[in-house]
C-alpha cells in the first residue's frame, strides 16, 4: 500500500462498490469528438470559475445518471476530474459530497447562461474612450 495515499475505506469490505469494476478492462481512449468536448468543458469551466467564484459560488452541481443523485463539485475537483477523463479515458469512481450547501453551487446550464449574459453585457457596453 502506498503510504502517501489515504487508507481505502472499503478495504476488506465484501460490499465494496469498486468490486464491480474489472481492473483488467482498460478504458477505451476518448474519440476525437469526446476529447474536444472535454477540452471545451475545461475551457468553459475556467470562465465560469472566473465569473462565479468571486460571487461566492463554490462549484457546479451535476445530476448523476448512474445514481440519480446530484453531485456537488468544487472548482478544483471538477477540473481534476475532467483532466483525469482526458488522461485515462474514464471518470473516477464517485460518491456524493458530504453535506454540501446546495446554495453554494450552480448547474452547468446556469453557469453557461451567466457567462453568456456577462459576455453580451460586456460587448454592448459603451466604450470608455
Amino acid at each position: 500500500m502506498d503510504e502517501d495515499q489515504p487508507r481505502d475505506p472499503f478495504l476488506d469490505d465484501p460490499a465494496d462498490p469498486a468490486a464491480l469494476i474489472d481492473d483488467d478492462e482498460a478504458a477505451a481512449p476518448l474519440s476525437p469528438d469526446e476529447r474536444e468536448d472535454v477540452l471545451s468543458d475545461l475551457s468553459d469551466l475556467e470562465v465560469y470559475r472566473a465569473l462565479l467564484e468571486t460571487r461566492g459560488v463554490r462549484g457546479l452541481v451535476v445530476d448523476c445518471d448512474d445514481c440519480d443523485e446530484p453531485h456537488f463539485f468544487g472548482w478544483d475537483l471538477l477540473r481534476a476530474n475532467l483532466r483525469h477523463l482526458l488522461d485515462e479515458g474514464q471518470t473516477r469512481v464517485h460518491e456524493p459530497a458530504f453535506s454540501p450547501d446546495p446554495s453554494d453551487y450552480v448547474s452547468w446550464d446556469y453557469a453557461r447562461g451567466y457567462a453568456d449574459g456577462a459576455l453580451e453585457t460586456a460587448e454592448s457596453s459603451p466604450d470608455d474612450d
